[in-house]
């Protein structure tokens, strides 16, 4: 079914429509719920959660863009409340002049494959990992995470660089 008219189909509760939604997006949805989280127990709490949102805000989707992308920032703002629920975040460190150079070895990195990569990010605190996974791999500019975190940008520029400095010990460790 063409993308416009499942989403057509869906805003007026056809229940094939959703099914089909939902087997087009879950897979996608669910690794970005497990990314969030760390915990695939969890991430499908917040993947139904997810799906009950954009459901529900599937009329404010006015075409503009690609429609993954504002799913997937309703999964995103989805998990991100479940850290908030978990108070997962609480205890992130916000260090505002913490600095620390990064050097990596490419043979590490060419060394590991994304699943393992992924494993790895799984296993950082929480908040290294939310913030990681919002500037890396989303794509969000520092203000916008600090503000859905309830952060400084130097708290989240601090969690970056936190992050990127556990994952190169992770990955020597690995190596």
């Amino acid at each position: 079914m063409v993308q416009k008219e499942l989403i057509s189909k869906c805003l007026k509760n056809d229940v094939a429509a959703q099914k089909e939604m939902y087997g087009w997006l879950a897979p996608r949805m669910f690794s970005v719920c497990v990314r969030y989280v760390g915990d695939r127990e969890d991430a499908e709490d917040v993947l139904h959660d997810g799906f009950i949102t954009l459901f529900a805000k599937l009329g404010s989707y006015k075409g503009e863009g690609a429609f993954e992308g504002w799913a997937r920032r309703i999964f995103v703002t989805a998990a991100l409340m479940h850290l908030r629920k978990k108070d997962a975040l609480r205890h992130a460190e916000q260090v505002e002049d913490y600095s620390a150079e990064l050097s990596y070895d490419p043979d590490v990195v060419d060394s590991i494959d994304a699943r393992k990569l992924m494993e790895l990010v799984a296993q950082m605190p929480a908040g290294f990992r939310t913030v990681f996974n919002m500037y890396v791999i989303e794509g969000y500019p520092h203000n916008e995470i600090a503000r859905a975190l309830g952060i400084t940008e130097g708290g989240s520029r601090s969690q970056l660089s936190r992050a990127r400095i556990w994952l190169k010990e992770k990955l020597e460790d690995y190596r």
